[in-house]
């Protein structure tokens, strides 16, 4: 039997909408066993479509909202701007609206979950999702939403970021030659690598490069999560810990948002 989902709730400033509905939800409360124990909420993965179903209901109803809104997931740079729910799911990396009770969705296990608020010049309120692992953040989608967001009215200073659970520094290694993309891209971008535990290793700090490439955009409000996807197995699922011990598949934890209606 599942229980109430797992999530965690880092907050917002008091300038984020009241009416504003988020969380970045863990693996724990819901219907799935096995590697997918137990709130999977990933279509894609091979566990069982009527346990994903039901996770997914069991998020929405703890939300609140009508819809669940996710996305084809692709490590793009596409954001879509939903204003109706969508029967078929478009391809890509990001979701914005301003309509309420949608619930923007986006799945990960490593990749860092990105949720938006913001506000236009009348006061309401637009949101924004984002999947942001190295080639979504290093492509570009973060910025692409932010865009999306401010061509939709919202105000830039009111725009507000959170970067929730992801594999963080400590535990994300990559070989030498990983970074050679992202100093093409920015020089800067140095300060996120450090030297591995082996000379042809280093650390990559994915967090911290995605309030690097938000800083760009000129969003000022950015929260980190600070919690490692990969060492909180009780939370979270995690592909890189698949990798490492050679499991067949993964679970996808998700994270939310939703402008609640009257």
């Amino acid at each position: 039997m599942s229980q109430r989902p797992y999530y965690i709730h880092p907050v917002f400033s008091n300038r984020a909408p009241e009416n504003v509905v988020y969380r970045f939800y863990g693996r724990q409360g819901g219907v799935s066993t096995g590697i997918y124990d137990s709130l999977n909420c990933a279509a894609g993965s091979d566990d069982a479509p009527e346990n994903v179903r039901e996770n997914c209901r069991l998020v929405v109803e703890d939300m609140g909202g009508t819809h669940l809104q996710k996305t084809y997931q692709i490590h793009s740079a596409i954001c879509t701007f939903i204003d109706a729910p969508q029967d078929k799911i478009p391809q890509g990396d990001a979701l914005v609206t301003d309509k309420p009770n949608i619930v923007l969705g986006i799945l990960t296990a490593d990749c860092a979950p990105v949720l938006f608020t913001g506000v236009k010049d009348n006061g309401e309120a637009l949101i924004g999702a984002a999947h942001a692992g190295w080639k979504g953040a290093l492509g570009g989608v973060l910025q692409a939403t932010v865009k999306v967001m401010l061509e939709h009215g919202a105000i830039l200073e009111t725009i507000q970021a959170i970067v929730g659970p992801t594999i963080t520094k400590a535990s994300y290694e990559v070989s030498k030659g990983f970074e050679s993309p992202f100093l093409e891209e920015d020089k800067e971008a140095i300060q996120f690598f450090s030297e591995g535990r082996a000379e042809d290793k280093l650390f990559f700090d994915l967090p911290g490069f995605n309030a690097f490439q938000l800083q760009k955009t000129g969003v000022k409000n950015i929260i980190l999560s600070d919690i490692d996807t990969l060492s909180d197995e009780k939370n979270y699922f995690s592909n890189r810990r698949r990798v490492h011990r050679g499991e067949p598949d993964y679970g996808r934890q998700i994270a939310t948002i939703m402008i609640r209606g009257e």
